[in-house]
């Protein structure tokens, strides 16, 4: 098992193990604090949709910071064997909720409008255009998009690029509506 800590909030500093898989990339803690950074060290009363959760680092670290509602969506039954082991491990949070689905079946399913969404699918499998026209159905006028990608990104539909980092080979960025 790989593992990968929690840096902030209630959860700070435990430890999160997840399984071999491919596609799995946990999100760095440096790329982490980066963006809490950005969106503010507190999620109090945030909706959070970890759409590709993988590790689970970064719906659990929203959690930790205070989101109301975290919901992780994973298709793989060992990765999501381990999520419900690293919850259970946090003593189940009421606020996390973790669910097997497909990420476009569940977008194009969910009535929930979320604050923020963090999109980080497996790269060179062509996800993110797929998902973009699903997006505004599940966002609230004012969310974020946090995206990582293996090439910048400058928007998804009605969202342009705040802030742009690179790890890497890894691009992230955090992406705000752009008011009219």
């Amino acid at each position: 098992m790989n593992s990968v800590r929690i840096i902030g909030g209630q959860y700070r500093r435990r430890v999160l193990k997840f399984p071999e898989s491919e596609g799995l990339r946990p999100t760095p803690d440096r790329v982490r604090e980066t963006l809490f950074n950005w969106l503010g060290q507190d999620l109090d009363g945030w909706k959070c949709l970890d759409l590709f959760a993988g590790s689970g680092a970064l719906g659990f670290e929203a959690a930790s910071r205070g989101a109301a509602r975290v919901v992780m969506i994973e298709q793989s039954s060992h990765v999501l064997a381990a999520l419900f082991a690293n919850a259970e491990m946090l003593q189940n949070p009421r606020e996390v909720e973790i669910i097997r689905a497909d990420a476009i079946q569940y977008l194009a399913s969910s009535s929930t409008k979320f604050d923020l969404i963090f999109l980080d699918p497996p790269y060179k499998k062509g996800w993110i255009p797929r998902l973009e026209p699903l997006l505004p159905g599940v966002l609230n006028e004012d969310a974020a998009i946090y995206v990582e990608a293996e090439h910048q990104i400058e928007s998804l539909g009605d969202w342009r690029t705040e802030r742009h980092g690179k790890a890497g080979e890894v691009h992230f960025h955090l992406l705000r509506r752009q008011s009219a």
